[in-house]
């Protein structure tokens, strides 16, 4: 994004900490958290930004099914 503004906010208010740590485990789970550390994301592909928020959306719907079925079962 051309100066680096990202204007994206959470859907529920005070989730973004918990959000960029969610980010940071899954870069981690996949290799690239100490290119973040190095580079920053600024300074990533958007093949690599991509990867990240793909597995978080991936792990994020594992969870809301996980609940879902939890609340079925019932």
């Amino acid at each position: 994004m051309p100066g680096g503004r990202n204007t994206n906010q959470p859907a529920v208010p005070g989730a973004k900490r918990a959000l960029e740590q969610f980010k940071m485990e899954v870069a981690n789970e996949i290799g690239l958290a100490g290119k973040i550390q190095t580079v920053g994301y600024e300074n990533m592909t958007s093949r690599e930004c991509g990867s990240i928020g793909g597995w978080m959306t991936k792990k994020m719907v594992q969870l809301a099914e996980q609940a879902l079925a939890g609340r079925v079962q019932q």
